[in-house]
């Protein structure tokens, strides 16, 4: 019976300890378990609609992540983003990007209508087309229609006509005719204000070959009527008094090549309108060569009977320079010389520095010295231009006149001096 005794206790001690054992090893948490894991028909049978709390595995919260904290260089980044072109200011857009808006397009048939109209105003006169100060005045409101040639499929066929109307207008007249002639004291003025036709042509193109026939601007010189087409409001004295505006005639350009561009035709002397005055009759040419890649040459005479300015020869050179992709230098120098009682020779020095900010801001300065006769004048001017949008620019600017040469080839009651000036144009 002991030896029973010992057997039974020994087994109940054992089967304790394996016990305890075996409870260790199957009730040990279960794994992490996803339902996705499993059979379809399993977990529609025993996905619940909110597991219990039992059911959830416990994970230490995430460590909470810092705020990013903007570099020096994010800030500079910023600040230059904002300040591009095209960001807005107290909801304005000061420099919106696109293409400009056209009045009439150009059709099927390469016919369009355009124009714009400048306003400005100038506290004193400059003796030139700025010579009604102390007053917003409408320079140009100016209208053309045009089909231009495109010879690049043979021959064809264009034209242009412009009207202008405004305080410009009896500058830009064919004041070379006969009075009555043309748009030339024949009822066009009304007052300071009055009407121009400046250009009246008809054009052939074949090819690389250009030929206008009819009234059309000069070739001559940098500075151009048209406004929207000059940095400056105001203009050089070398532009107003020693180079011609208009031309009737017959003109021809051809480009030889990418750098060569020859001009050549005959004319019925300066600034007339289907006209001939004193027998004017005067060859008109020259060329445009690309000197360099950065760097054009271009070179216009008039020479023969220049209708009102007298018999003789004139000429303008002009450098066009890019220095950088945004600083430009233009270096102009003209020279008149005619057998006429008055005005016999003229000459000329201009340089104009221009540098392009932005689409939308650019400032430019232009130095000029000219003389007459003997009598020299000086004039320096500083400007901006602000185009805040594609069918708008507004230039502000200084200028300063100095120089015996203003009273005696200018005007005897003009002084020298600081003027300021500013336009709007508005192009459609």
């Amino acid at each position: 019976m002991r030896w029973v005794r010992i057997v039974c206790v020994s087994l109940g001690v054992c089967s304790l300890m394996t016990s305890h054992v075996l409870a260790q090893y199957w009730v040990r948490p279960a794994p992490e378990y996803h339902l996705s894991q499993r059979p379809s028909a399993l977990v529609a049978a025993e996905e619940r609609t909110a597991p219990s709390p039992s059911d959830q595995v416990l994970r230490p919260p995430a460590p909470a992540e810092d705020p990013e904290v903007p570099s020096v260089r994010d800030l500079l980044r910023y600040e230059a983003a904002a300040s591009a072109p095209g960001r807005t200011s107290c909801g304005w857009n000061l420099c919106s990007e696109g293409d400009p808006w056209q009045l009439v397009p150009e059709n099927c048939w390469g016919t369009k209508i355009g124009g714009w109209a400048q306003a400005g105003y100038h506290n004193k006169s400059d003796g030139k087309f700025n010579s009604h100060p102390g007053r917003l005045h409408l320079h140009q409101g100016y209208l053309y229609a045009e089909k231009a040639a495109n010879g690049d499929r043979g021959w064809d066929w264009g034209f242009r006509t412009d009207f202008v109307y405004g305080v410009d207008a009896q500058d830009t007249q064919a004041f070379g005719n006969n009075p009555g002639r043309w748009d030339f004291e024949n009822g066009f003025d009304h007052g300071i204000y009055g009407w121009a036709i400046p250009q009246a042509y008809a054009e052939l193109a074949n090819g690389d070959l250009s030929i206008k026939f009819g009234h059309f601007y000069t070739l001559v010189g940098y500075e151009v009527v048209t406004a929207p087409d000059n940095f400056f409001y105001s203009h050089a004295y070398t532009m107003y008094n020693s180079e011609p505006f208009t031309h009737t005639g017959v003109i021809a350009s051809y480009g030889v090549n990418d750098k060569l561009t020859l001009h050549g035709g005959w004319t019925l002397g300066w600034d007339t309108g289907f006209d001939q005055f004193d027998q004017g009759s005067n060859f008109l040419g020259g060329f445009s060569y690309a000197l360099l890649d950065n760097v054009t040459m271009t070179y216009i005479t008039c020479v023969g009977n220049l209708g009102w300015r007298g018999e003789g020869y004139n000429h303008s050179v002009v450098f066009d320079v890019a220095l950088t992709e945004k600083l430009n230098y233009v270096f102009q120098s003209d020279l008149v010389a005619t057998d006429t009682d008055e005005a016999n020779d003229d000459v000329g020095i201009n340089q104009y520095l221009f540098y392009q900010l932005n689409t939308c801001w650019a400032v430019g300065g232009r130095f000029e010295w000219w003389k007459r006769d003997g009598a020299s004048l000086y004039e320096a001017t500083a400007g901006l231009n602000w185009k805040p949008h594609p069918n708008f620019v507004l230039r502000p600017e200084i200028r300063y006149n100095w120089g015996d040469g203003i009273q005696q080839n200018i005007d005897e009651d003009l002084a020298g001096g600081w003027i300021f000036g500013i336009d709007g144009i508005v192009t459609f």
